[in-house]
């Protein structure tokens, strides 16, 4: 069983049980790996599906294949045979925008029976073309006999639906559930129902054309006659709180399939896409932004990028906000909608249940039966202490890219409230660092990203106690504190920017006497209840170099080491140094790499004039990537050593794709170029650029400042990087320095 707490960073999961403390009541129990079963996935908004290489649902113990919507397993089996036996895979690919699932199937060797001659295997070629849209799956079945005889065959579609909960999914016992419907058959469509203990009706509604020959309440038959070379084609659909329609079913399909064409356009025109001399990066980049807009749900505020998909499909405060900061660069759109969602979701009283407090930011919100009935504490849940601070972070962010005073002034009050909360409940001994303690028994142990029961723990592998104050935290507070400083001045509000300055510039100082250890060479991993440090060798320290809190002269020590072989394992930095105690490179926080925390620390390299190192970062994960099924880089990976010959070792129940793993790269092809902006004077910035050894030539094309846009090349010229304005419009200028 891996240990996860609700959703933690996206759920939380770590190996075993800790010792001296009982397995997290959230663990999501590990049946089978997903890596190994080669799972497919689609989403669109608030619906998910999980399938097979056949594109089949075979749903079980452990595994999470599906049609989900809104965290509830809405459709738990479909398995598609051809004269009783299943197809055999040719191919199996979701598309490189992930639009939709294409599976190429041909038949086994079937043995002739009633009257009917055999079948030799490869002649009955069989596709399915699957999408999603709404909350509805569209699939688009294709038969074609490429044998000389006529065949007649017979293709059977079974079905069902248990209407079970993510979080019962995940390994959670139930002792009541609610109440399934008999499936009601009529016509071309079959109705499921269920009415949950939260008093809401769920029904998943299946339609079929051209009409089944048999319709019942778990399965479709078609009988087909295939002349030579004839051709046959059929539509279903399974539409998640859908009713029956009258509607031709081949004009929903068509007319839906426009419209995620049109979407995927329209995403990919907002933003920036990026071009290398290097085709395997090409693809890998391509996988990024695809898995981000494939992973983004439209809400009223603006888009907003779920966590990951199966677990975590959902908003997450921490994960959004870290994913709008790697992406702010070529699509500062994602960043304005986790701002104002997060503002619309800020906690306003106290709710111990929920672990919120005034002007504190969302950590996870749900909407399952589990959710609403209080079996899980997650449907409104505020308990992440990083959160808030990164909040003002990504708004002070956001206006240094874009110079929107006019969403700064609408989520001010909340940016205020957020400040508020640092101030009153953050610092909870008042000792002038941000602190940690849930208040519930049901929420979570650990509240920063390294969020499961065993991730924070003392030199001795004693875990820490009381309230906690994480490294990042602190380093968070203080660019919390100078973003909020620079809103302040832009808003006229002088004498508050001073006094966030001062008391930055105070944390600062504070923090290195209270953080730094000589004797590791790098920052604590924090400070417990007793204000003992933690006294281990973490990436946590490389969050300090992120967030700029790091005394210039300490970041050549932080970041030589975490880049030594104890640290780096050659795909990544390990979340926990080898030697150290509870290491564990198959665990979830304790020795394992994550591509995020990989990201966010190269950036703190590039901060502090170290591009070098970040470029050896990057190189560890694209190398990763070119391993990994579709070159996607998942939530984490095992922190064993690279090995010659060798790929990385997976995580068995890690999400793929997971939002900020999946962007990691875009935000390391920024560090190592040094990319800034100042929209003020409509300037693109190049700060000392290099290139990583696996590129010569970056192309960023459509990179906007404003109203105005550029096309730029990055090429290698012996030790220098060149930069090549291709085309541009308006005043924008292209600034480098060396």
């Amino acid at each position: 069983m891996y240990q996860g707490e609700g959703g933690a960073t996206s759920g939380g999961a770590a190996n075993g049980q800790a010792p001296g403390g009982p397995q997290s009541e959230y663990a999501i129990e590990a049946g089978s790996s997903l890596e190994e079963r080669k799972t497919k996935t689609l989403k669109h908004n608030d619906t998910f599906g999980v399938f097979d290489t056949n594109a089949d649902i075979i749903s079980g113990p452990g595994n999470p294949e599906g049609l989900y919507h809104r965290d509830m397993r809405y459709l738990s089996h479909l398995e598609l045979t051809l004269c009783g036996k299943r197809p055999m895979v040719l191919s199996s690919t979701v598309r490189s925008d992930n639009a939709g699932l294409s599976c190429d199937l041909t038949n086994p060797d079937i043995a002739g029976r009633d009257g009917h001659a055999p079948i030799e295997n490869d002649r009955i070629h069989l596709r399915r073309s699957r999408f999603l849209w709404d909350d509805t799956c569209f699939e688009l079945l294709a038969l074609r006999n490429f044998d000389e005889q006529p065949h007649r065959l017979r293709l059977e579609l079974k079905f069902a639906a248990d209407f079970e909960d993510l979080f019962e999914i995940r390994g959670k016992k139930r002792e009541k559930t609610g109440t399934r419907d008999e499936p009601k058959v009529g016509g071309m469509n079959v109705l499921f129902g269920y009415d949950g203990l939260d008093d809401k009706h769920r029904q998943t509604c299946l339609r079929f054309h051209p009409q089944p020959d048999s319709l019942t309440q778990d399965r479709a038959v078609w009988d087909i006659e295939l002349a030579p070379y004839d051709r046959w084609r059929g539509i279903f659909t399974i539409a998640c709180d859908g009713e029956p329609s009258d509607t031709p079913l081949d004009k929903d399909f068509f007319t839906a399939l426009r419209k995620v064409r049109r979407n995927v356009r329209a995403r990919r025109k907002r933003s920036t896409s990026v071009c290398t001399s290097n085709e395997i990066l090409n693809e890998a980049v391509e996988r990024s932004i695809a898995d981000l807009y494939m992973l983004t749900t439209e809400m009223p505020e603006g888009p907003y990028p779920y966590a990951g998909i199966p677990w975590f499909s959902t908003v997450f405060g921490r994960d959004g906000i870290i994913t709008a900061l790697e992406t702010l660069w070529m699509d500062p759109t994602i960043a304005s909608g986790v701002l104002r969602f997060l503002a619309d979701h800020q906690a306003t009283e106290c709710k111990p249940e929920a672990d919120a407090e005034p002007g504190k930011i969302l950590h996870e919100l749900r909407h399952g039966e589990m959710a609403a009935v209080g079996e899980v504490p997650f449907g409104e849940y505020y308990g992440s202490v990083d959160a808030t601070p990164l909040f003002v972070m990504l708004a002070g962010a956001y206006f240094r890219r874009t110079a929107d005073l006019k969403t700064v002034r609408e989520i001010w009050p909340h940016i205020q409230a957020a400040l508020g909360w640092i101030d009153k409940y953050g610092d909870r001994d008042g000792d002038g660092f941000v602190e940690y303690d849930r208040q519930s028994d049901n929420g979570l142990s650990n509240q920063g990203w390294k969020d499961s029961e065993d991730s924070i723990f003392h030199q001795d592998g004693s875990l820490a106690q009381g309230s906690i104050a994480l490294v990042e935290v602190q380093g968070y507070v203080y660019a919390a504190w100078l973003a909020a400083a620079d809103l302040a001045v832009a808003l006229g509000e002088d004498d508050m920017a001073a006094r966030l300055r001062d008391r930055a510039g105070d944390l600062r100082r504070r923090f290195d006497e209270a953080f730094f250890d000589e004797e590791l060479g790098t920052y604590v991993l924090a400070l417990d209840g007793e204000k003992q440090p933690c006294r281990v060798r973490a990436s946590n320290a490389g969050h300090a170099l992120f967030s700029g809190i790091a005394l210039p002269e300490r970041a050549e020590a932080v970041s030589r080491t975490l880049m030594n072989g104890h640290s780096f394992s050659g795909w990544g930095i390990r979340t926990l140094a080898s030697g150290q105690p509870r290491y564990n490179p198959m665990s979830y926080h304790d020795g394992s790499v994550w591509p995020h925390d990989n990201a966010l620390i190269a950036a703190g390299f590039a901060r502090y004039g170290f591009r070098q190192r970040a470029a050896k970062v990057f190189e560890g994960l694209f190398s990763a990537s070119t391993a990994i099924d579709v070159k996607r880089l998942p939530e984490l990976f095992c922190g064993f050593p690279r090995q010659k010959g060798r790929g990385p070792v997976f995580y068995p129940v890690a999400c793929s794709p997971q939002a900020w793993a999946a962007v990691a790269p875009l935000y390391l092809i920024q560090s190592c170029l040094g990319l800034d902006f100042d929209p003020a004077g409509c300037r693109i910035l190049f700060d000392r650029p290099m290139l990583p050894s696996f590129v010569d030539e970056i192309v960023l094309t459509n990179l906007r400042v404003g109203e105005e846009r550029a096309d730029i090349a990055l090429r290698r010229s012996g030790e220098q990087v060149l930069v090549d304005v291709l085309e541009r419009t308006g005043d924008v200028r292209v600034v480098t320095t060396s």
